[in-house]
């Protein structure tokens, strides 16, 4: 199954919706969706080498943009959307705890969250709710999407082809690990 929609994804990022897809993935991953762009973005650098850190540089400002819808479903909407969204990720009680340290840690949370697999969108709503200084917020989600995406984009640039060679080699184990990594980081947040 997997192989199949990584054959998919390489087919489709020959297409002419594949930059449109990458950056839609990147915004609405930052508020609501569970899948991240990293998805797109590694067979899209793959196909698309020349454009690598064009690339990262699209997904990072549409990763930050979706970032302050997020915010902002916190700061105005988190009596309704966002506490649906929490109960959805059945993450409400571990977020209320986790509110807490926003108070004095808030800008290192966003920025670890947003260089790792950590669900990106949780720790944009929280921002919002606990009204963490937007500047700060930008700053943060700037540095930290960027980081992780323009370090994918140099890793895919300057070894694409055997990159290339060894995901496909290697899918089945890969996919494996990926998994695991969400399902962790979603388990991280129940215990927090």
């Amino acid at each position: 199954m997997m192989k199949s929609i990584y054959e998919w994804c390489m087919r489709m990022v020959g297409g002419p919706f594949a930059v449109p897809a990458l950056v839609s993935v990147s915004f609405i991953e930052s508020s609501f969706f569970p899948i991240p762009p990293d998805l797109l973005l590694i067979p899209l650098i793959l196909a698309r080498r020349n454009e690598a850190f064009k690339l990262a540089l699209y997904t990072t400002v549409a990763s930050v943009i979706g970032g302050w819808f997020g915010y902002f479903i916190g700061w105005f909407l988190y009596d309704t959307v966002g506490i649906w969204l929490l109960n959805f990720y059945d993450a409400k009680a571990q977020f209320e705890t986790f509110v807490d340290y926003y108070h004095e840690w808030g800008a290192w949370i966003v920025f670890g969250a947003g260089l790792t697999p950590f669900p990106y969108k949780i720790i944009t709503i929280a921002s919002g709710v606990t009204h963490l200084d937007f500047a700060t917020f930008t700053i943060a989600s700037i540095l930290a999407r960027g980081m992780r995406f323009f370090f994918i984009a140099w890793l895919l640039y300057k070894w694409g082809k055997p990159m290339k060679d060894y995901i496909e080699k290697n899918l089945g184990w890969l996919s494996v690990l990926f998994l695991v990594l969400l399902i962790g980081s979603f388990y991280v947040i129940k215990l927090m």
